[in-house]
């Protein structure tokens, strides 16, 4: 009997994943629970297992490619069954003849969906990869398909996007087969034409002499097609908002010697904001929010993400329950998962669950910046560079420590409104941090 391998769920956000790697090939026996593929997602890099002992007969996905979580990956020849089922597709949609194009109206607009065929005569094409195209009023046929046999991947059309598509005369339709989705969701539909606005054609890039060509590895591809996804999918605001951290500054400097020596890891300015963030979000429950299509979904947890980058990629480790934790407690979890990510040892199920990122962009200096929010979050919060600079205080021009708060935010969730309330809870928090008043214990 053959089985098929499917792509993995590995995160809770997680809706997809690039195959790095493949660890068997076909022809290769493998038993239960044998690693199959690397694959990585925005968030972590893992092994799929085999869910049966067997033979594998076909590695549908390539190397580089990247599939929908539930798209079929491969499949097996499970040992010990008699029957031979071929693995899962979609009936073929046929047409015989094309019919002529018919131009698009405002009122109306029809969509061909035509490509390139591979060895079998039939177009595979996975339902991600139609969707994106047909979103995006792209003709599969002018892409170039990097795939297994040429096949478009979903890689290919996210490029397609972004540098745009060479240009065709049209083509007359050919056999599509979608993979990838079980027979009881199938459905059959005629080929229909449709005059689209020529794309724009896709610069060549050229090296020189002297150029340093540089791999894009899969961890940066799967970084890219998140970026990629969170900036074509929600609508972006911005605003920012300054605090005086003064007081705050004195507090942690006060402590910062004494902390270490006791606790064995720094109390860093961060770890303030991040206990700041996880309060005001208890207070203003609509930002720890995600949208859901045809709702929106406020979690009740309040888990942060926070950005830990390495040499050539970002991780988002999470701190779960942040409002529940002391300064102190969130000290230690920023210096473990940092150290972790530095270290490889990063754990799939420490990147999960997160509602909301908090980025140190400050740690390299910079003053003002406008994130990309992490999907399918409705907000990312950058905690700027603490910098000198004069203030109005009581009517007095003094020098004080500032520091800007820029947020980003999916407009089809929240609204400035709540956002500036938000922000303004956040900047009383920072600005009455004292000995007085905060413990980080």
């Amino acid at each position: 009997m053959i089985e098929n391998i499917k792509m993995p769920q590995l995160g809770e956000s997680v809706t997809e994943g690039t195959i790095s790697t493949w660890l068997v090939k076909v022809g290769d026996r493998v038993n239960k629970y044998d690693p199959l593929a690397e694959v990585m997602t925005d968030k972590v890099n893992a092994e799929v297992p085999s869910s049966f002992t067997g033979v594998i007969k076909e590695l549908i996905a390539g190397e580089g490619e990247t599939l929908a979580v539930g798209e079929i990956i491969c499949t097996i020849e499970v040992e010990g069954a008699t029957s031979e089922v071929a693995a899962t597709t979609v009936e073929e949609v046929k047409t015989a003849e094309a019919p002529a194009p018919v131009a698009q109206t405002p009122e109306k607009a029809q969509v061909r969906e035509i490509a390139k065929t591979d060895e079998s005569g039939k177009v595979r094409f996975s339902p991600a990869v139609l969707r994106l195209a047909q979103e995006n009023d792209l003709d599969l046929s002018f892409i170039p398909g990097t795939g297994t046999n040429g096949r478009v991947t979903r890689k290919d059309v996210l490029n397609a996007i972004a540098n745009g598509v060479p240009t065709a005369p049209a083509a007359p339709a050919v056999s599509v087969e979608v993979v990838s989705q079980p027979a009881t969701q199938q459905a059959t539909a005629p080929s229909v034409e449709v005059a689209k606005t020529p794309a724009a054609p896709s610069v060549p890039v050229t090296s020189a002499v002297g150029d340093i060509e540089i791999p894009v590895t899969g961890v940066r591809k799967a970084i890219a097609a998140n970026m990629l996804r969170s900036k074509h999918e929600a609508p972006h605001a911005w605003m920012m908002i300054e605090v005086d951290v003064t007081n705050l500054v004195n507090y942690r400097n006060s402590l910062k010697d004494s902390f270490k020596q006791k606790e064995g890891f720094p109390l860093t300015f961060f770890a303030f904001f991040v206990k700041a963030v996880a309060q005001a979000l208890k207070e203003y429950p609509q930002i720890n929010s995600m949208w859901a299509g045809d709702k929106i979904i406020q979690k009740k947890d309040i888990n942060l993400s926070i950005a830990v980058a390495t040499d050539d990629a970002l991780f988002v480790p999470v701190i779960k329950n942040a409002d529940e934790k002391t300064i102190k407690g969130i000290a230690r979890e920023i210096t473990e998962l940092a150290q972790k990510v530095r270290t490889g040892k990063l754990k799939s199920e420490e990147m999960q669950g997160g509602t909301f990122t908090v980025n140190n962009t400050g740690s390299f200096g910079s003053v003002q910046s406008a994130g990309i929010i992490n999907y399918p979050q409705a907000a990312i919060l950058q905690i700027e560079s603490i910098v000198k600079r004069p203030a109005v205080v009581n009517g007095m021009i003094g020098v004080r420590d500032m520091v800007n708060l820029c947020l980003s935010l999916d407009h089809r969730v929240l609204d400035g409104f709540i956002c500036g309330k938000f922000l303004g809870r956040v900047k009383e928090i920072l600005e009455n941090t004292t000995k007085e008043n905060t413990s980080v214990y």
